[in-house]
């Protein structure tokens, strides 16, 4: 979801700001765990059900497990070397869906958003997605008219989808060269190993 407090940064900034992405390290997670469960809690647009059930899917270690798929499904946004906001996405059936995209508060009046979006789909239209995606409710209209504005389509409106509310359907096209598909986040029986060897030895 592309919440309005991302939309936000189309304020006027002072001059002279350095933006820069990068994908999340781990002492970055804490943070951006964080501002996610705070963005979804604040934003005027769910009802309690969503906010309830995202919250508790939203976890630090799915954060995690993003990362261990590819790094940069938990991406940073940064301005002037702090932590200001954050994109965090999966792979889905051929698609990448952009589960959050915010910008923390002290940030709104800043580019950083815009730095944001140029930066993800530079980063995952990368030959191995068909598209990228993201749910908005149709009341959010600043968020809409920003993803607009970057090259997202509404393609529908899929009505009483998730606990009782509509969603908007922004999509992007990608070019995908590839072969096969990304399969999702879950580590499986060899990733369990891993993760628990790595936290036996310190990674």
């Amino acid at each position: 979801m592309t919440d309005a407090a991302a939309s936000e940064t189309t304020a006027a900034a002072p001059p002279g700001h350095s933006y820069s992405v990068r994908a999340a390290r781990g002492a970055d997670l804490d943070l951006i765990h964080r501002q996610l469960l705070a963005v979804i809690e604040e934003s005027p647009y769910y009802n309690a059900e969503f906010k309830a059930y995202e919250k508790a899917r939203m976890t630090r270690g799915l954060l995690e497990r993003l990362q261990g798929h590819d790094p940069w499904h938990v991406m940073a946004l940064l301005s002037d070397g702090d932590v200001g906001g954050a994109l965090v996405s999966g792979p889905e059936f051929g698609a990448v869906f952009r589960y959050w995209s915010w910008i923390f508060p002290d940030f709104r009046r800043t580019h950083l958003g815009m730095h944001g979006m140029r930066a993800f789909d530079a980063q995952f239209d990368n030959g191995r997605f068909h598209k990228a995606f993201t749910y908005v409710r149709p009341e959010n209209t600043v968020a809409l008219a920003l993803l607009r504005r970057y090259g997202y389509t509404q393609t529908c409106v899929l009505k009483n989808h998730i606990f009782g509310q509509d969603y908007a359907v922004l999509e992007r096209p990608y070019t995908k060269v590839t072969e096969g598909y990304d399969h999702g986040v879950g580590p499986g029986r060899l990733g369990r190993i891993a993760h628990a060897v790595g936290g036996l030895v310190g990674r």
